[in-house]
């Protein structure tokens, strides 16, 4: 390759790199900054800790486990996914309910008005594939 066509070639690949954004200055920015009280927030519930928590109802009632957190697509809504039933993993029935009728107390999740009953009644929860 002579140095010409080299320095064609150079100048090709930075003119791309050029035009496809990857060098551009001053691009306006999708994501907007929140000041977030870091401390209170610190004192939160991780999710990875929530999970596997037993969930009960205003009666201290054992009606469920934590199985999972869900993010909705459209608008970012949270849900928590309950098992409910079964014996050791087998015959459980997940459902799904907005993680804001959760409360956490004593660290306890609880969900007031639940019994088991009224939540294996609920329409049953399914993954969608990966």
């Amino acid at each position: 390759m002579t140095r010409t066509t080299k320095m064609q070639f150079a100048a090709g690949v930075l003119a791309a790199l050029l035009s496809c954004g990857a060098f551009a200055q001053g691009a306006p920015q999708a994501v907007t900054e929140k000041r977030t009280d870091v401390v209170q927030l610190g004192s939160g519930y991780r999710a990875s800790k929530l999970h596997g928590a037993s969930v009960y109802n205003r009666n201290k009632d054992d009606i469920g486990t934590l199985d999972d957190l869900i993010v909705a697509p459209g608008d970012h809504s949270t849900y928590a996914v309950l098992s409910v039933g079964g014996f050791l993993g087998m015959d459980k029935h997940l459902v799904a309910v907005p993680f804001a009728d959760l409360q956490i107390e004593n660290r306890q999740v609880i969900l007031p008005d639940a019994t088991k009953k009224s939540l294996e009644a609920l329409p049953e929860f399914k993954y969608a594939p990966d």
